[in-house]
């Protein structure tokens, strides 16, 4: 009798068939139960910033009425730290000065995300009517100033301690860690210290845990409530400050022939420097911006003084750019003052590198901005010539730093005062926004970056 002869194949291959079939949805099956999982953490990170609006519209205006200035930021250090260790999360403090940073641990092994908010306030003398008006003084490079938070630096800080609030509650559901770092001195430090986010990169913020990603936002004050605008590369400029010292030879002010002018010669210095963006710089290509802000000099009406001083700043998107500014004032300052007699020492300070938003990370986490904020209300923007000293921390890992709407709806950007005013106004009514921005952006980065099968 012979033996019946089956094609193995045939048996194989249904049999490779069904396992894939059983294999596919089992891997659907599991997605959809991670999706399932991360849309009702998503809903509770909605819920609970809701639910904490008016908390951090009252820390705002706390910290509004009572602003310090950077490297002085006590009281403000010491409020953040407790409500930190409030939440059960670890907390250092006197990093970099008055700095603060927070460490949460989730429940799963993942990478870590830095979140960041920087705390100082301004040499600015409020004139908004509003309740919680600062009144505050201080001391700014040995003078007593008004203090003002001109530039929403309490609306970061209180926007940060909600997130972290909210974090803290799902903390069993985070694939990886949460390092909050509250920056003293973004404006700058005093003169003679050091400050900010250099110094805080160089006191080891970004390790220990080793930082994989930094999200920053800064509230706008010409920008929308309930909007988002961002870029990727370069979003804001390098910063640098300089100093031309003009010397010449003092006499009478009714024989100036006798003396050489250092007022004429800084003068004519200042409109030689403004040709060389106008004549020098690619615009086309990259902005550029040379401001003299300061100008110091003389004693009396009819005295030509011996020397005076100017200071300024320099706003460059691009290296190229940056370094033939540098020696284009050089050149412009030094045979300018020959050609009057006198002498020109120029010193140029970089104070702060170009705010470069990682293209990649921008491309991957958008879509999280626009699932927030609803995608309408995301926009890509050109870059502006305003610096931040978040700057520091792309240098080291990828990170991105996005503009959250501050103006009152309705209102024109030309109908509200600038950043680093008087008159400046920020509306409470993005800080929800912010705070579920801050904390889906943590929740995706590390859910996207979490160990396979985690």
């Amino acid at each position: 009798m012979n033996q019946p002869h089956f094609n193995v194949s045939l048996i194989i291959k249904p049999f490779d068939y069904m396992k894939k079939i059983l294999l596919t949805g089992s891997l659907l099956a599991y997605s959809c139960f991670s999706f399932a999982q991360i849309s009702a953490v998503k809903a509770k990170i909605s819920q609970k910033a809701q639910s904490l609006e008016a908390k951090v519209v009252a820390w705002r205006r706390d910290f509004h009425q009572n602003p310090e200035l950077g490297n002085r930021e006590f009281k403000t250090a010491e409020k953040i730290a407790a409500h930190l260790r409030s939440l059960g999360i670890e907390v250092q403090t006197g990093v970099a000065k008055t700095g603060v940073v927070g460490i949460l641990k989730g429940g799963k092994p993942g990478p870590v995300v830095a979140l960041r908010a920087d705390m100082d306030g301004l040499p600015v003398k409020e004139r908004v009517d509003i309740p919680f008006a600062s009144k505050a003084m201080g001391e700014y490079n040995g003078q007593p100033v008004s203090v003002m938070h001109a530039c929403g630096h309490d609306t970061h800080v209180a926007i940060l301690m909600g997130t972290a609030e909210i974090l803290a509650s799902i903390k069993n559901e985070l694939k990886g860690t949460v390092k909050f770092i509250f920056q003293p001195a973004e404006e700058g430090a005093p003169e003679g210290e050091e400050g900010g986010a250099a110094l805080m990169v160089k006191e080891g913020v970004l390790e220990n845990p080793k930082v994989d990603a930094i999200f920053g936002l800064h509230i706008n004050a010409q920008t929308e409530i309930g909007k988002i605008r961002y870029r990727p590369k370069g979003t804001m400029a390098a910063s640098d400050w300089f100093k031309i010292k003009v010397k010449g030879k003092q006499t009478h002010g009714a024989s100036p022939w006798q003396g050489i002018d250092p007022i004429v010669t800084a003068s004519q210095i200042v409109m030689g420097l403004q040709t060389i963006v106008s004549r020098n710089a690619p615009l086309i290509e990259s902005a550029a911006v040379v401001t003299v802000g300061q100008i110091n000099g003389g004693v009396r009406s009819n005295i030509i003084p011996e020397e005076l001083s100017m200071n300024g700043t320099i706003r460059t998107l691009d290296t190229k750019v940056q370094d033939m500014i540098h020696a284009r004032m050089r050149q412009v300052a030094t045979n300018i003052a020959e050609s009057a007699g006198a002498i020109a020492e120029v010193s140029i300070t970089k104070m702060c590198p170009v705010t470069y938003n990682d293209p990649s990370l921008t491309e991957k986490m958008v879509p999280t901005l626009e699932s927030v904020a609803g995608k309408d209300n995301v926009e890509m923007v050109s870059a502006v010539t305003g610096a931040e000293d978040f700057a520091f921390y792309q240098e080291k890992v990828p990170g991105l730093f996005f503009f959250l709407g501050g103006a009152p709806k309705g209102k024109k950007e030309t109908e509200t005062a600038p950043h680093h005013t008087p008159d400046f106004y920020i509306d409470e009514g993005g800080f929800v926004l912010g705070m579920k921005a801050m904390a889906n952006l943590t929740l995706d980065y590390l859910e996207m970056n979490a160990p396979k099968g985690k």
